[in-house]
């Protein structure tokens, strides 16, 4: 069908509707009816009196971003102004922001990557479209009442394979059409893994984040790995990916955090050689409120063993109330003479260390993935924010000392994401074995690297914002929940101090002995 052409107004009749009887105004070109919005303004009825019949351009986006004029625009938007034409962009759900660094270096136009081929282009823009359509809706929903993923996005995510993509690169691609067919399962790389974790994180909700199945990314990478149980492998991955049931990572206790050694949950194996009795404690546990399935390190006689554990009476999960929303389902979880199969172990007994810390590769690689992208976001929502807000008369962007912050976050974000794009294209010529020899360290280093930055990016960030930074609504609302968050990159999966030290030891074990 045709669209109708939009009724045009003079400036002068307005000019005219200025009143709380009929109170008209200009917002980039266009004209907007406000009088039956005038008690229902969240700001009060006077600011709107105070701009009826003028153009409020400026003073509309010195205070609001264009998200919220986009919301409004088909209720109260009656028109434009006569020979006229808008000059801001509505973002589409694939777009790219056309904000200087606001996009990964290879997505901008003029610039080339030796890394990325169509594929990975093709997957770029289904997934944004993805998460802006349904990853984002729910994720901002979640985020305020702290609910727990719906079915029906875990089923969604299910069916488009979206699900499969996050554990990265592997067989359980194979045959699967992924998000209609944009990239076969055979070629998915690290590099289109690296496309998914950043493009989901867009949703700029940090506890749905992780309480979107980030449970499953960390623990069903382990059981592909490391079960050698074939058939039920085979299951799992299957009750997993159809979004029938959920799983979590186990590890970490009250007493043992980044110090895996000092677990105290215990393994010990029945008089017939057929059971596991797990118990012991694990807290911190994302996910752990409504997990199946528990990948669960534990102490076993001579050393340390991992289990796929199935919820049962004998687990007890209760809420852990983070600074993040409880949408993230993080848990404290309690195993009470827990009767685990002996076939359900991952890897050898005792030999379980080595499952621990190969799988932490592939989590750390995703966590430096988010926060890169989340980094660049905040960079971003700066760049515009200096562009827009009149300060004594100048846009923020016409300081010096703006400008100086501006650099250093722009220079510590594209540092981040030129080395994540460095260890994905070096993951994608190793082996597992190999990634698991010459990457813990590198990996180790780049995620201290990345949160620490993040660290700097949400001071400076914060700042720029000033009050609106310590909002969580609004133009700083961005900014607030990275300031709030990025903490929990920093610590979970290994803090920073811990893998600095592990990258600058595995350095070390290879020092020449001529350099002596």
């Amino acid at each position: 069908m045709p669209t109708s052409t939009p009724k045009t107004y003079t400036r002068a009749e307005v000019a005219t509707h200025n009143t709380e009887e009929s109170l008209w105004c200009i917002i980039d070109h266009r004209v907007y009816d406000l009088t039956d919005f005038l008690d229902a303004h969240p700001g009060g009825s006077v600011v709107l009196t105070q701009i009826a019949g003028t153009d409020a351009t400026e003073a509309f986006y010195n205070l609001h971003r264009h998200e919220v004029i986009t919301k409004y625009k088909k209720t109260l938007c009656i028109g434009v102004v006569e020979n006229e034409e808008p000059e801001v962009l509505d973002p589409s759900p694939t777009s790219l922001s056309p904000v200087p660094y606001a996009e990964p270096m290879w997505l901008r136009p003029g610039f080339k990557s030796p890394y990325y081929k169509e594929s990975h282009r093709r997957l770029q823009r289904a997934i944004r479209e993805f998460t802006s359509l349904h990853v984002a809706p729910e994720a901002q929903e979640k985020e305020k009442d702290g609910s727990y993923i719906s079915q029906e996005l875990i089923d969604k995510m299910a069916e488009t394979n979206v699900l499969a993509m996050r554990l990265g690169p592997g067989k359980h691609l194979h045959g699967r059409t992924l998000l209609g067919g944009v990239v076969k399962g055979e070629e998915f790389d690290y590099l289109h893994d690296l496309i998914i974790a950043q493009e989901m994180v867009r949703a700029n909700a940090r506890g749905f984040q992780d309480g979107n199945m980030a449970g499953m990314v960390i623990s069903l990478t382990a059981v592909q790995n490391w079960l050698r149980n074939e058939p039920l492998r085979a299951r799992v991955t299957e009750e997993v990916l159809s979004g029938r049931k959920k799983m979590c990572l186990a590890v970490t206790e009250a007493f043992a955090g980044s110090d895996v050694a000092g677990l105290r949950t215990t393994a010990e194996k029945t008089a017939d050689g057929k059971f596991y009795v797990v118990n012991g404690t694990k807290k911190w546990i994302t996910n752990g409120m409504w997990a199946d399935y528990f990948v669960t390190a534990c102490r076993t006689k001579k050393g340390f063993s991992v289990l796929l554990i199935p919820r049962s009476d004998a687990i007890s999960t209760s809420q852990i109330k983070t600074s993040y929303s409880t949408t993230a389902a993080t848990a404290y979880v309690e195993f009470n003479n827990v009767h685990v199969p002996a076939e359900n172990i991952l890897g050898e007994e005792d030999k379980g260390f080595k499952v621990i810390m190969s799988n932490f590769n592939h989590e750390r690689f995703m966590m430096v993935c988010a926060v890169s992208r989340m980094s660049m976001t905040v960079v971003e929502e700066c760049m515009k924010w200096c562009n827009q807000r009149i300060v004594f008369g100048k846009r923020l962007a016409e300081q010096p000392v703006m400008r100086q912050k501006l650099a250093r976050m722009i220079s510590l974000t594209e540092s981040t994401q030129s080395w994540l794009e460095s260890i994905a294209y070096q993951m994608n010529n190793m082996t597992y074995a190999e990634q698991g020899k010459y990457l813990g360290g590198p990996i180790g280093l780049l995620k201290s690297h990345a949160t620490r930055c993040a660290g700097e990016i949400a001071e400076q960030a914060t700042n720029i914002f000033g009050g609106r930074g310590l909002t969580q609504t609004g133009m700083g609302r961005v900014t607030e929940m990275f300031h709030r968050t990025y903490k929990f990159d920093a610590i979970l999966g290994g803090t920073e101090e811990i893998l600095a030290d592990l990258g600058v030891r595995q350095a070390f074990k290879g020092f020449p002995k001529a350099m002596l």
